[in-house]
């Protein structure tokens, strides 16, 4: 369905660039133009709204900050997917917490290892440095889509563990509390962005330099030792965490 001018959105004063960056963000809300799907091009949308080249670019580079469509050059826009999300108010694996949304997840084991931790890691766990500690590394697929690069490190008696479990079906905090024994408690977490370097590209199907968010996560155990730490590399453009923050008024 095209756009005409007698459908933009509008509210008093409200620039023209703005009417149609809010009638072409409804119609992308409202499925009318659906994830991935190409708009029409500008010439098109152009006439359709009776606005200049320049109004229309002002629309679109609005949506586009907003993440509702991507540019590919020499083919046009593109209606953004939609963000996958994980709440982090509760401990919970991804696979554990994307299937309660109706999404599939499938892990592609890309190597476990048994290496010598280095300081930062042998630190974090509570290790002596240069330790025995298994080096898991697998990239998650979202709907089939690959949507994070996971870099795991665990004590090796935790190691040889996993190493005998299912890791290309199954979250490894599932594996750690049903097959291990190891009721967790708590994680603490640093969330930062970076940019994919070649090995993130490759796995993640995205460009070298791309915005990447990156998880930097120690679980501990129900008794409070760390067990499990990792870096959790997510395309930027396809997933997201979410946290609920109240406020508590302090007592006088």
């Amino acid at each position: 369905m095209k756009p005409n001018t007698a459908e933009l959105i509008a509210l008093p004063s409200t620039p023209l660039h703005a009417q149609v960056k809010n009638t072409l963000r409804a119609r992308i809300l409202d499925g009318t133009y659906a994830p991935l799907s190409q708009l029409p091009s500008e010439s098109e949308l152009g006439a359709a709204f009776g606005v200049s080249r320049i109004t229309l670019r002002q629309a679109l580079g609005a949506l586009q900050r907003e993440g509702l469509i991507y540019t590919l050059q020499g083919k046009g826009s593109f209606v953004s997917r939609p963000k996958a999300f994980q709440n982090v108010s509760s401990l919970m694996g991804f696979a554990e917490s994307m299937s309660a949304q109706g999404h599939e997840v499938l892990n592609q084991l890309r190597g476990l290892r048994f290496v010598a931790a280095e300081r930062e890691v042998a630190r974090r766990l509570g290790l002596e440095d240069g330790a025995p500690v298994a080096e898991i590394r697998r990239v998650r697929l979202l709907d089939r889509a690959p949507v994070s690069l996971e870099l795991t490190y665990v004590p090796a008696a935790i190691g040889r563990k996993l190493a005998q479990a299912d890791l290309v079906t199954r979250d490894i905090f599932l594996i750690l509390e049903n097959e291990c024994g190891l009721p967790l408690g708590h994680a603490d977490m640093k969330i930062d962005a970076t940019l994919a370097d070649a090995e993130l590209a490759e796995a993640l199907g995205m460009s070298e330099g791309a915005p990447v968010l990156r998880i930097e996560r120690l679980t501990h155990d129900a008794q409070g030792r760390p067990i499990d730490f990792e870096y959790l590399h997510f395309r930027a453009d396809a997933f997201q965490y979410r946290l609920r923050v109240d406020r508590h008024r302090q007592e006088r």
